[in-house]
């Protein structure tokens, strides 16, 4: 038997240009032990989807794909290993893979005795890959022209930005639509009380609380309405805005916030913190100046959200509240929560105990017969220390978040995402069948089965699942969402916050599903009016809809909700649902689909912008194999969302997903502009977090921030006065100009703040530039105010090492540079090497 140490396995990527555009990789197996290591093992792991070519395996074993992201080796006849001997086994396989986060993980291995039995699982702790650094590495395709990220180039990327004094800051995030200092300043102290008219002692209380932390002692809490100078004051004065409100500090009656609604006051709140000196987050202070000012502020989308999938990888409760924080206080509003998906079930159904029971565990299972595979690389223990593959909120947890966000004026909009994503939701009432079959209770037993048992339909999913799509066509299919919503609605009352909005999913059914299915060919027989396999989709989404609106709650999902399919795969606008209180969240802005959103909103629909392009906060920041997340819909950072334009996006879409430069006026000619009186059904903006590569809170967190401040901004604030410059020249000079604004106010003051609110977060440092100019250093940073410190003798820098004040002769060849925050929490490294040459020349200079 072979223990966790005795086997030691390292992979490398050797090229994605190989045979025309295929990934060329090597995976090695070092016998450790002091035993020959046989033809009785199988090897599992996870890798990010990709077709490995049986015909290009160099060695003696079989690579087989399993489903979805697992996959399997075993040994063939010809195949031993002794002690102390090595095995390299060669591959090819479609799609490129550049990312540290593309690597294969959560190896194991399962052995058998002479007898068949299989051993547990052993998990291989000895397991590395080589760095990425060649361009055959990092490059997707020959035709990949998104540049690798080098110090020199974000040098380049940065010289435009440049340091700004603190009162040329933007002094809220996100900007207010009218502000004006008066003058003065006031000093917030412990002696002030926080007064409240009534409906209000929640919002009070929530200030109070923080007021109190930045002060270092309690601050009191009473009702009343009499402005006063030793006072804050809320108030709620209605308005045509529920989300507007009015701030005003001045000596004569200190802060008077007057919202149109409890939301209104709540973001007043928020403004007044955000005006309060960020050094006191450092260290409480005894007193808190502010400014004189009035603000007038509402914003300019009712939707401002931010989608959370907890369901791929799993976040624990607290993490959910931490972010929920974070949220609020940059002014969004929604949290759509993405319970349920093909790899985990996270909220716990009274009727369906077996959701969670069987659902939200991930492990070695074969044939899924105890818990869902292993995915993402979480491994064969369902139960190991830290994993993100299993776990679920429990009804008492849901209804927690539900009124923490309740507390902030953040709505959660509950996702159950059917017909496809669905397997875990599929295995569960698998698993439930089994067992109650063994009872002999077989009418039970198929009153909620989601599959139907004789179905050989053959697709594959976006994610490369053979078996994630409900049988539509069962009667138990509708019965079972049912009775999940139901115990959702009781959740939510028992909460004492109403379900207004429910998330049906509804994407990425892949094409081939139930037309293998007996009972949906006898159930399209009797449905003439059904004309495709494909549109059982559409028929489902009528059952639950009227379902789901009957008990007055408004029905969402992602796009394909509003399409009607064709045989030849092509969709028109589904005029069904357009007027009927149903939302589509657009997610596709990929080519040649940039004018999605549009298209809908001119039918009618109200929809939510999720553009891929700008909002997708799992897609990687940049180019870096380093930098953890995924690329097909390109890269994504903090700007991509702040520049984005809402109800003109073709000036904001600049390249696609390779690198390549739009040509708006003639790529983008033939698109559907949003029509005027269409800019009413442009609901708001969300941002999306999938989890496929997110471990844990700091790479949560690292992910959302500081990208979520281009969300919010863009959200509350609308489409900015540059989006209407024609001149595309032009336009670019206005948005890098605001852009070095907003950048400076999010380093010299946001940064400050979230690293010390709620314990700190795990916000993104951007590393820096730099290149050798005339013989010296010249570096720079994306968000002006960081510190950057440097070595030159191959040390990692330090918050002690030397700090870069300005253009300094450096006489070593290889300089490596970090960013560092107040903190001294760090940037990764940027590394500059001197060419061979001038350094060589540099060095005779010298001599």
């Amino acid at each position: 038997m072979f223990g966790a140490e005795d086997l030691r396995l390292h992979w490398e990527l050797k090229t994605n240009l190989a045979d025309g555009g295929k990934h060329e990789a090597v995976l090695s197996i070092q016998n450790n032990s002091k035993q020959t290591l046989g033809k009785d093992w199988e090897l599992y792991w996870s890798m990010m989807p990709r077709e490995i070519l049986p015909e290009s395996i160099q060695g003696p074993v079989k690579i087989e794909w399993i489903n979805g992201d697992y996959y399997k080796m075993t040994p063939t006849e010809q195949f031993s290993l002794p002690a102390g001997e090595e095995v390299k086994i060669s591959y090819q396989g479609r799609g490129p893979v550049i990312k540290n986060s593309d690597a294969p993980n959560g190896f194991y291995f399962v052995f058998f005795d002479e007898n068949g039995e299989a051993s547990q699982p052993v998990i291989v702790n000895n397991y590395d890959f080589t760095p990425f650094t060649k361009p055959e590495q990092i490059h997707r395709s020959a035709n990949d022209q998104i540049a690798i990220p080098t110090a020199q180039l974000r040098y380049e990327e940065n010289e435009y930005l440049s340091l700004l004094p603190q009162d040329q800051l933007q002094p809220i995030i996100p900007t207010p639509a009218s502000f004006k200092q008066t003058g003065g300043e006031i000093s917030l102290t412990n002696a002030f009380i926080i007064q409240h008219a009534d409906g209000l002692a929640s919002e009070a209380q929530l200030l109070a609380k923080e007021l109190g932390q930045l002060v270092g002692s309690p601050i009191k809490v009473e009702q009343g309405e009499k402005p006063a100078a030793d006072r804050i004051t809320l108030q709620v004065k209605p308005a045509k805005n529920a989300e507007a409100y009015q701030l005003t500090v001045s000596k004569a009656q200190g802060v008077v916030i007057n919202g149109s609604s409890a939301t209104g006051v709540f973001y007043g709140t928020r403004s007044l913190l955000s005006l309060l000196p960020t050094d006191a987050y450092e260290k409480p202070k005894n007193e808190l100046p502010v400014k004189e000012v009035v603000i007038h502020d509402q914003p300019a989308f009712g939707y401002r959200g931010v989608h959370l999938d907890v369901a791929r990888n799993f976040t624990p409760k607290a993490t959910v509240k931490k972010m929920i924080d974070a949220m609020a206080f940059y002014k969004l509003n929604k949290l759509l929560f993405h319970l349920t998906e093909d790899e985990g079930w996270r909220l716990e159904i009274e009727e369906l105990p077996e959701l969670t029971e069987f659902g939200s565990l991930r492990g070695h299972s074969p044939n899924d017969q105890q818990f869902l595979q292993p995915a993402y690389g979480s491994g064969p223990d369902p139960h190991a220390p830290n994993t993100v593959g299993s776990g679920y909120y429990t009804r008492e947890d849901y209804k927690e978040i539900l009124q923490y966000a309740q507390e902030r004026h953040v709505e959660v909009i509950p996702e159950i995402n059917v017909p496809g994503h669905s397997r875990a939701a599929i295995k569960s009432m698998e698993y439930r069948y089994r067992k109650l079959m063994e009872q002999g209770k077989e009418a039970e037993a198929e009153e909620y089965r989601l599959a139907d048992p004789n179905d050989s339909s053959e697709y594959r999913s976006a994610q490369w699942f053979t078996d994630n799509i409900i049988c539509v066509c069962k009667p138990s299919a509708l019965k079972f969402y049912e009775t999940v919503i139901n115990d959702l609605v009781e959740m939510h009352e028992e909460a004492g916050v109403p379900l207004k909005m429910l998330h049906t999913g509804g994407d990425e059914v892949a094409r081939g599903a139930w037309a293998g299915s007996p009972i949906c060919q006898e159930f399209l027989k009797s449905h003439p009016e059904i004309d495709n396999p494909q549109n059982l989709q559409r028929y489902f989404f009528r059952q639950i809809t009227e379902m789901v609106q009957a008990k007055g709650i408004e029905v969402g999902g992602w796009e394909e909700i509003a399409m009607n399919f064709h045989e030849d795969g092509t969709w028109t606008p589904n005029n069904e649902f357009a007027k009927a209180n149903v939302v589509p969240y657009i997610w596709n802005s990929i080519w040649p689909f940039q004018d999605l959103s549009y298209r809908l909103a001119n039918a009618g629909y109200p929809v939510v912008l999720c553009n891929v392009t700008n909002f997708y906060f799992d897609l990687a920041y940049d180019k870096d194999p380093e930098e953890s997340g995924l690329y097909w819909g390109g890269m994504v950072n903090t700007r991509s969302g702040y520049e984005f334009a809402p109800y003109d996006l073709f000036k904001t879409t600049l390249m696609n997903g390779n690198g390549k430069k739009y040509n708006p006026e003639e790529d983008f000619k033939d698109m559907e502009r949003l029509k005027p009186e269409a800019r009413q059904n442009i609901l708001g903006i969300q941002a999306q977090l999938w989890a496929e590569t997110i471990k844990g809170e700091k790479m949560l967190e690292y992910y959302y921030l500081p990208k979520l401040f281009g969300l919010s901004e863009r959200a509350w604030a609308g489409q900015a006065e540059w989006a209407n410059i024609e001149n595309t020249t032009e336009r670019r000079k206005a948005v890098d100009k605001e852009w070095n604004r907003f950048a400076n106010s999010i380093s010299q003051k946001e940064f400050v703040r979230l690293s010390h609110m709620n314990d700190g977060y795990n916000y993104r440092i951007a590393l820096p530039g730099a290149v050798i100019k005339d013989g010296k250093l010249h570096a720079n940073i994306a968000y002006p105010g960081l510190e950057i410190r440097y070595t030159t003798d191959g040390s990692e820098p330090t918050a002690t090492s030397p700090l870069y004040e300005g253009p300094i002769e450096v006489n070593k060849q290889v300089i490596k540079l970090k960013a560092f925050n107040s903190t001294g929490r760090s940037s990764r490294t940027s590394v500059l090497k001197r060419d061979d040459k001038e350094f060589e020349a540099l060095s005779k200079m010298k001599k």
